[in-house]
């Protein structure tokens, strides 16, 4: 209290300044209609551009809150696409009725999950990724991981009960079907190990023409991936000597360095493919021995 009472005794010649100033002000404010209105424009201001500072502020630390609602409100969308079912074909049947649409209903063959990235790697030859979903949210091997702007990113390899562990295209051992989006022709990308914003497309016949900017999207041969997600753009043309085929140097469309929110993407038929192809193998076989 003594040290208030000394700095009042030693500026009170300034603190009576400044109030007798604002004692004055507030008159001409009050009893000028021009200076009071010129006084609540400029106090109208001020508090104008706090509040959009505090705003954008506020925004900032909401922003994580916000991109994982987006994020979730698209894994529903997602799961609505029409790409995502199957329609069967009733045109080769003969049908006895008067309605006349086709009435039966859409097979879903593609399931969408919306996931978070915990752990990414991409400095090493086999890269992997973390997603903080496992078995419990029905995550299992051999599901696709595509990020929010439809880029392929991944295979899920392995599930806990609560995670589940990426192969990341950025893997030397990962191998995807894929197609240039031009001319529907198909190969194979992979990784050589080398800069994490390339992969290698092989597989690509020689007579095809091929342009640097061309799009690689998944092929529709995969059993794993939707066909048409975005692999990347072709950065560079080689000419394999060996052989009749093209190594296409790929730019990738997903940024491996910055991955936070991606989907995980189940083909429901998955299953069912394969059986189907390893039936027809037994069968061919024992074909053969029979025929022996």
């Amino acid at each position: 209290m003594r040290n208030v009472f000394l700095f009042i005794r030693r500026f009170f010649n300034l603190l009576a300044f400044l109030g007798l100033q604002v004692f004055a002000l507030s008159f001409l404010v009050k009893y000028n209609n021009h200076h009071r209105a010129t006084f609540l424009g400029i106090a109208n201001e001020l508090t104008g551009r706090i509040n959009s500072q505090y705003d954008i502020l506020e925004d900032f630390f909401q922003l994580k809150e916000e991109n994982a609602r987006v994020h979730h409100m698209n894994d529903s969308l997602m799961n609505l696409l029409k790409s995502n079912y199957l329609y069967v074909d009733t045109g080769a049947k003969e049908v006895t009725d008067t309605t006349h649409y086709d009435t039966l209903p859409g097979y879903r063959r593609y399931l969408w999950r919306e996931a978070r990235v915990i752990n990414n790697s991409v400095n090493s030859q086999k890269n992997y990724i973390q997603l903080n979903r496992g078995a419990r949210d029905s995550i299992k091997d051999n599901m696709a991981v595509i990020n929010s702007d439809w880029g392929a990113v991944g295979i899920i390899v392995n599930v806990s009960e609560n995670f589940s562990q990426v192969m990341s295209l950025l893997h030397v051992q990962t191998k995807v079907n894929a197609s240039l989006k031009k001319t529907g022709d198909f190969g194979t990308i992979e990784w050589d190990g080398l800069d994490p914003n390339f992969l290698l497309l092989r597989g690509i016949p020689k007579s095809i023409q091929v342009q640097k900017g061309d799009t690689v999207l998944t092929s529709v041969y995969s059993s794993i991936f939707p066909p048409g997600m975005f692999i990347g753009t072709v950065d560079g043309i080689l000419e394999d000597k060996t052989t009749n085929f093209y190594i296409l140097k790929i730019k990738t469309a997903v940024n491996f360095y910055n991955l936070q929110q991606v989907f995980v993407v189940e083909n429901l038929q998955r299953e069912e493919q394969n059986k189907l192809d390893e039936d027809t193998r037994k069968k061919i076989d024992q074909v053969k021995k029979t025929n022996q």
